[in-house]
């Protein structure tokens, strides 16, 4: 439960008799074992046999791994990864990660250098070449977090602690072996469980079971909550599969407490015989859901997850968290704590100090910050993972499997003592001079360089929100027609989180009107506005959803309408790549309006790149624009055209 393992395994009547020549007999016993998780058993067949084929070797270095003999894991990887033909470049990355693990450092880094001449374009490795030079300040300890052991730690499998109310909920292995009919073929220790505790003095008091009702027969944990504690998720193994050829993978289910009891469990709508989903965590009003699954499509391994609740309260499409936050390696525990919208979560896939260490990053709305590595003391050279913070970012519990522990998976209480590292956020509203918010206001965020950072058009609300480094000095602007420009500054050189910076625009004094010739026509006429979006962007944008709103009221009333979209770019950035930004600002304007109007094929339109500039805006090659960043915005649009109406008439 503390890894999402691979779902499901090779049938082994028909693939076993297929390779039996290559692998002899005590090889395949020991696959027998490694795909039931009884590594021990697997480790003493695999070294009872005289050869191992290169799977054989692979799975014996795992199994010693499982098992934390890394020692062992080591020279079974050296001998894989150097006298092996067949070995693949992911043995040499499980290979850095077990050296990392027993505190090799600079053997893991020349592994690493071979891995990446092997795989470059690897995120895992990309990643590796950005940060391998913060390895001494990762390991150094500059006050932020202060670890402290709980008495209540044993040598069972104890992790991820929750809030449940004043208390604390967490998964353990805690039941006397003596009382169990079962034991886990990979530890050899009982089932997990949930268990709850009370809070005193910073310690947690002696455990009990959290709820009979549901206690599975096999792993039932880690579980989240919302904030009043009426709702849960948690993660368990799925009881459905029960064909021989398969491993019983992972599901998420919820219950909800009702008349005095929790309910029936009810599976999650993504829950699959063919992968794993699990390690859910909620937002404080449970219709936010991060998790993390094995399921395809990713980027490799386990990734991350988000899924949000409609207005009906059934879950929507998953969306995976994307390469800013995932790997191909495994991103695991993910924790929201959103009242300062922070995410943090695990990962064997980024540099770090070895095995799953702790990271940690920013959100604004559907937007992330840059990833940052919680470092030492936080992370180790074993596995850190499943952490939680209270919502003033003051105290929180990690889990271990740290050298000096009780023994196996251990929880530690955290305090946090400075500001974490995840940059900082600017926040305001665009305001007239009488502090009245003005909607659809374009705000530019720039650096101390005036270079243009970050754009974003304010809703109904006139607020805006930019993730920013720390340390920095910025200027914003603001554009809207009829008021004059208005300006203000930032830095983020203090303590606070959030830093205040409102954007004031005055009114022009006079409008010139634009003389409008009225032509008498017989048919209607229909003017379909254009859609803007932010720089670098093709999400639509709140004040771009009323526009295309009302192309699907206007297309919904006249059914024989069809309309093609053209979609653009402005100057900056190569022209093979404005060419892609502007074919998804097309496809995602399409299909806004495709889920809303009668036969869907009506809208169809392409991306155009940076070909039509409607300000002369140019700055292709040695051209450097002098256009003003609401010049920019101009061409950053969607432009509509009808084609056809009633009565087959053409406006194109």
């Amino acid at each position: 439960m503390k890894k999402l393992l691979i779902p499901f395994i090779v049938l082994f009547g028909l693939s076993m008799n297929a390779i039996a020549l290559d692998k002899s007999h005590k090889e395949l016993r020991g696959d027998k074992y490694y795909f039931v998780y009884s590594f021990q058993k697997a480790i003493d067949s695999y070294t009872d046999a005289k050869h191992l084929s290169v799977e054989g070797e692979r799975r014996l270095a795992k199994s010693y791994h499982n098992l934390n003999q890394n020692t062992l894991s080591e020279s079974a990887y050296l001998k894989l990864t150097s006298e092996t033909e067949g070995s693949i470049p992911e043995d040499l990355y499980e290979y850095a990660m077990i050296l990392k693990n027993n505190g090799k450092t600079e053997e893991a880094g020349r592994i690493m250098d071979r891995f990446i001449a092997l795989k470059p374009q690897d995120l895992r490795a990309k990643d590796y070449v950005a940060n391998h030079n913060n390895l001494s300040k990762l390991s150094g300890d500059d006050g932020t977090f202060k670890i402290n052991g709980l008495s209540m730690n044993t040598d069972a499998q104890d992790f991820g602690a929750t809030y449940y109310k004043d208390k604390i909920v967490f998964t353990s292995t805690g039941a006397k072996p003596d009382l169990m009919k079962r034991t886990y073929n990979w530890n050899g220790k009982p089932f997990l469980n949930i268990y709850v505790s009370e809070v005193e003095n910073g310690q947690l008091k002696k455990p009990v079971i959290f709820d009979k009702s549901l206690d599975g027969k096999m792993h039932d944990g880690p579980a989240c909550f919302s904030n009043d504690g009426n709702f849960m998720a948690f993660t368990r193994n799925n009881y459905d599969l029960k064909r021989k050829d398969r491993v019983v993978n992972l599901q998420i289910c919820f219950s909800s407490f009702k008349e005095g009891k929790w309910s029936k469990p009810e599976p999650f709508i993504l829950n699959s015989n063919e992968y794993s989903v699990g390690h859910p965590s909620l937002s404080s009003d449970g219709n936010t859901m991060y998790f993390a699954s094995d399921m395809p499509g990713g980027y490799g391994g386990t990734d991350l997850y988000r899924i949000k609740k409609d207005g009906k309260g059934v879950w929507g499409k998953a969306e995976n968290l994307g390469y800013t936050i995932n790997t191909e390696g495994d991103e695991l525990f993910p924790f929201y704590e959103d009242n300062n919208q922070v995410l943090f979560f695990s990962s064997n896939g980024r540099f770090g100090l070895g095995g799953q260490d702790i990271f940690m990053c920013a959100l604004n709305g559907d937007k992330f910050g840059k990833v940052s590595n919680a470092g030492s003391p936080l992370n180790t050279s074993s596995d850190d993972f499943a952490i939680i913070a209270d919502k003033n970012l003051n105290k929180g519990y990690v889990s271990s499997n740290r050298v000096g522990g009780a023994g196996d998976d251990d929880i530690y209480s955290v305090d946090i003592q400075k500001s974490l590292n995840i940059g900082k956020k600017i926040q305001g509203i665009a305001k007239d001079k009488n502090g009245i918010a003005i909607p659809e206001t374009f705000i530019a965020l720039k650096d101390d360089q005036e270079n243009t950072i970050d754009t974003v058009t304010t809703g109904d609300d006139g607020a805006y929100t930019f993730l920013v480094e720390a340390n920095k000095n910025f200027k914003l602007t603001g554009n809207k027609i009829t008021y004059l420009e208005g300006t203000n500054v930032a830095n983020t050189f203090g303590k606070e989180f959030n830093v205040k910076a409102d954007v004031v625009l005055l009114q022009k004094e006079a409008v010139v009107a634009q003389k409008v010739e009225i032509v008498p026509e017989v048919a209607k006429v229909i003017i379909l506005k254009s859609i803007y979006f932010d720089l670098d962007k093709y999400d639509i944008r709140p004040d771009a959803v009323i526009v295309l709103n009302n192309i699907i009221r206007v297309m919904n009333e006249n059914p024989e309408m069809i309309v093609k979209l053209s979609s653009y770019t402005d100057c900056r950035a190569s022209n093979a790549y404005n060419q892609i930004l502007s074919d998804n600002r097309a496809f995602a304007s399409a299909e806004f309006i495709k889920k809303g109007i009668t036969s869907p094929e009506r809208i169809s339109g392409k991306g155009y790149g940076e070909t039509h500039l409607v300000n002369n805006c140019a700055c292709e090659g040695t051209v450097v624009s002098s256009c003003s960043d609401y010049e920019f915005q101009q061409d950053r649009r969607t432009e509509f055209i009808i084609v056809k109406k009633e009565g087959n008439l053409t406006l194109e």
